[in-house]
């Protein structure tokens, strides 16, 4: 019996033979091989998802059993219909953790030295010292969110001999961390943190979780980065309490919207390093996808379960 794994982007033709070589019933296709009903009927397994796709695809009886999302966060996927219409869903948590550590630690490490100053300074051919300037030993920096890419942060900076403090949902304790706390302790950490990072999901109890109160909760001195999701933070109250120096800096990558208007006053802070949603760009990133979906198929294929990165539905991650 054809069944068929649709894609929303193509994928090398090796990769398309280890899928045959997994079960040859499973045709590759993409949306534009689909020109009837009765194809899209065929559809048990997409690679990542179209929102056109909802009305094909998502109804009772709905032969679609998995989604692979082609990314780590899934809160603009329609997690309540898949609940409800019984359909598995895996994403690539882990993926990204190394490209996304070497940002972190290349902005911990510039701003520990001075260089954003020093980039700020010549442009206005300004010969000046920094304000401070720090080692990564003396700084307290708090990384909310332990999952792989906080793990893989915690890792470096364990090396050069650092010792993060992580939060998580129980405050359960992981390797290269100091000491982690649960997430109702996030205000009191912040508020003896140096820099803090996040790392965190989309959820309905992380959304605007950075906010005025939770700003001026912060050392006017602190350092705020943002690598998780855009909505994790409330824009308008990031902006204010960078204005006003309740917090001394921000490296944020993700936006609320993106791109982030030319016009937004953001732009206009030279105490924010502003970056276009590239901290997750990821060399050879179709192999490192593939050998989680590859991994799942075959699992998928045998028993219809998955065996790594499987998202909760109730929970989105």
């Amino acid at each position: 019996m054809t069944k068929y794994i649709l894609s929303n982007r193509p994928f090398r033709e090796e990769f398309v033979q280890k899928m045959k070589d997994i079960d040859s019933d499973y045709h590759f296709v993409l949306e534009d091989d689909l020109n009837s009903k009765e194809d899209w009927q065929k559809v048990e397994i997409t690679i990542g998802w179209q929102k056109n796709w909802k009305e094909n695809l998502l109804y009772e009886g709905t032969p679609l059993k998995w989604v692979q999302s082609i990314s780590a966060g899934v809160d603009y996927l329609p997690l309540d219909l898949f609940e409800q219409y019984g359909i598995k869903l895996s994403n690539t948590s882990g993926i990204h953790a190394q490209s996304i550590a070497d940002h972190l630690l290349a902005i911990l490490f510039m701003q520990n030295r001075g260089i954003f100053s020093a980039i700020q300074n010549q442009q206005h051919a300004k010969w000046a010292l920094a304000d401070n300037y720090a080692v990564m030993q003396d700084r307290r920096i708090l990384i909310v969110g332990t999952g792989k890419i906080g793990q893989r942060l915690a890792s470096y900076l364990d090396f050069f001999a650092a010792q993060p403090i992580g939060i998580n949902t129980n405050g359960r304790k992981i390797d290269h961390f100091k000491e982690t706390y649960s997430l109702d302790k996030l205000d009191e950490q912040a508020n003896t943190a140096d820099v803090v990072i996040n790392i965190l999901p989309l959820t309905d109890n992380t959304y605007h979780l950075y906010n005025t109160e939770f700003f001026k909760n912060m050392k006017e001195t602190a350092t705020y980065i943002n690598v998780g999701r855009g909505a994790s933070v409330d824009t308008k109250d990031l902006y204010q309490a960078l204005r006003a120096k309740e917090i001394a800096y921000a490296a944020i990558d993700v936006f609320e919207e993106e791109p982030l208007p030319a016009d937004h006053p953001l732009w206009n802070l030279e105490n924010i390093l502003i970056t276009p949603h590239i901290s997750g760009f990821t060399p050879h990133f179709q192999k490192k996808f593939m050998a989680i979906f590859l991994t799942n198929f075959t699992s998928f294929a045998k028993n219809e379960q998955l065996a790594e990165n499987e998202v909760s539905l109730t929970f989105g991650y």
